[in-house]
This record gives C-alpha cells, structure tokens and sequence, in this order.
C-alpha cells in the first residue's frame, strides 16, 4: 500500500497543513486510499461536532436566562388578563 506522503497527490503547505489534492471520483490510487478518506471525513466530523457542543455549552447559561426570562414574562401576562377570566366565568353563572 502507497503511503500519502509517498503519492504524487498529496504535499504539504509553507504552514506544515496538509493538501490532499486526490478526488475519490477521478484519481485515486489505490482502493486503501479511499478508506484513508473517509476515516479523514469522519474526523472532521467528529471534531465539527465537538466544536458544536463547546459553543453550546457556552450559551447554555445564557439559553437557561432567557428562557426564565420568556416564561415570567408570559406568567405576568396571564396573571394581567385573569380578570378577563373571572368575568367570562360570573357570566357563565347568570345574574346575581
């Protein structure tokens, strides 16, 4: 099996990063290689997700406060529109 660093697709950049100019579709050299791929694919994955879970761990406080926020708020306006109740209620029951 043909080492990355070895193919004629692969070089690495001034910054140390790594090109892979190989395309599963056209080009690739071996049947290994595609396995090579998708273990990079699932990395870049995994690590974009983890990323996600870090931002959202640090907006979780923040969510926590604003959905308390939102539910006070929506508390205050029922407890505001529960005469309109108490009317509609003594309605119900006819004239005292």
């Amino acid at each position: 099996m043909i080492q990355c660093v070895d193919c004629e697709f692969f070089e690495i950049q001034d910054n140390g990063q790594r090109a892979f100019k190989c395309d599963p579709f056209s080009n690739i050299k071996e049947p290994e290689c595609l396995m090579k791929m998708q273990i990079m694919r699932l990395d870049m994955i995994a690590s974009s997700y983890r990323g996600m879970l870090s931002w959202q761990e640090k907006m979780a406080p923040m969510q926590n406060k604003l959905f308390k926020y939102v539910q006070r708020e929506i508390n205050e306006i029922d407890e505001s529109d529960s005469w309109k109740q108490n009317l509609e209620d003594s309605d119900e029951l006819g004239p005292l």
